[in-house]
């Protein structure tokens, strides 16, 4: 859990979930999701390369790829959140409850 906290740039992961959303949300057709993984990666190490002064070690490669992918998961996880039942709860309060 330790690499976790060593290597995971919470400001790079929040750019790289809005990158993804933009580009799962705006880009017709399914050909792009597939490489939306790829392109978090990358997008991860060119901006935890800014972050860090233009500076270029492992560490900031693997802090990058893993803040890019980890946007990822949590899209999926708040995706998955929110159809397993949180969605239901707010239609039915929002969108009218019919018995």
């Amino acid at each position: 859990m330790e690499i976790i906290n060593d290597y995971l740039v919470i400001a790079v992961v929040l750019a790289c979930l809005c990158v993804g959303f933009i580009l799962k949300h705006l880009v017709p057709g399914k050909g792009v999701n597939k490489f939306i993984p790829l392109i978090m990666a990358v997008l991860g190490i060119a901006l935890n390369v800014w972050i860090n002064s233009f500076s270029f070690s492992p560490d900031i490669l693997l802090g990058g790829m893993l803040s890019g992918l980890a946007s990822t998961g949590l899209y999926e996880m708040f995706r998955q959140f929110i159809e397993a039942g949180v969605g239901t709860f707010f239609k039915n309060i929002f969108g009218g409850y019919n018995e």
